[in-house]
């Protein structure tokens, strides 16, 4: 008789753990609502949501870049492989190993594409590993290769998301924050992009935390979503079964039935599920 005991299931390393947030502006106006989530090492997670719903506000939260716009995470607590994180510098996350990549690109429009590359390596000592660093974003890259010794300001808006893209991965880094990645891109450049983000996930195993309007495309390409309204997590699931979901595609991919439902009716009864767990 086989006495072997049965083989446990797999327990993803959890390298982020961002526990029931609170993110208040100007000491009044509360942005989010207790928001929880988790990333995987090596994982790519989707943060989805419309306009205002508080996506770029929780990567804001986890990179600590809110006190600049005079916000605070007031309650709950932001863990990266254990540690606390919450009053930590944003110089001190990149230190961690956490880069985030803003909405908008925000390259530095007077600097060439190599010099704004280079910015990304300013934390990097060892000149050698700064010039394997830029080879290697020229590997992933090659468009920015071509360009660069172009001014940033005379690129396109593909080029310029490639460069900060790239810029952050000149800081070695094992999670990147990317913000928006998709906006104001063609759907051709918007592809390729998140091919490139997957290669870096599988190649160099670099983590993934992205918040994206652009919900069929996320997740095609995520390993899990959070889906955001009104600052709090409203739904969660892997990227298949979300994809799967028919509210989700009623509401967030455009595709339903011919009888249109009311968002509210569908979605009280699962928000309050939600908040009340």
């Amino acid at each position: 008789m086989d006495t072997s005991l049965p083989t446990p299931p797999t327990v993803p390393n959890i390298v982020l753990n961002v526990n029931g947030i609170e993110v208040i502006y100007n000491h009044v106006i509360l942005v989010l609502k207790g928001v929880s989530l988790q990333v995987p090492e090596g994982g790519i997670v989707a943060i989805l949501g419309g306009n205002g719903a508080g996506k770029t506000t929780t990567l804001r939260a986890i990179s600590n870049l809110l006190k600049g716009e005079r916000g605070a995470v007031t309650k709950g607590s932001i863990e990266l492989r254990g540690e606390r994180i919450e009053n930590l510098s944003p110089s001190d996350l990149v230190q961690r190993g956490v880069v985030q990549v803003m909405e908008g690109r925000h390259c530095f429009a007077h600097l060439t594409i190599e010099e704004n590359l280079l910015t990304g390596g300013y934390t990097r000592k060892d000149p050698a590993e700064v010039a394997r660093n830029l080879e290697k974003v020229y590997t992933y890259f090659p468009r920015l290769k071509t360009r660069r010794t172009s001014q940033a300001a005379y690129t396109s808006g593909g080029e310029q998301q490639m460069c900060a893209i790239g810029r952050a991965l000149m800081a070695n880094p094992s999670m990147v924050l990317l913000d928006e990645p998709s906006m104001g891109l063609a759907p051709q450049i918007v592809e390729e992009v998140f091919e490139i983000v997957k290669d870096l996930n599988a190649k160099e195993k670099v983590t993934f935390l992205l918040a994206e309007q652009n919900t069929n495309m996320a997740l095609k390409y995520a390993d899990y979503g959070y889906i955001m309204e009104s600052g709090r997590v409203v739904m969660d699931g892997v990227a298949s079964d979300l994809a799967n979901n028919e509210d989700v595609k009623e509401f967030y991919l455009g595709v339903g039935g011919t009888e249109r439902k009311s968002f509210k009716d569908v979605k009280s009864y699962k928000r309050r599920k939600r908040w009340l767990a």
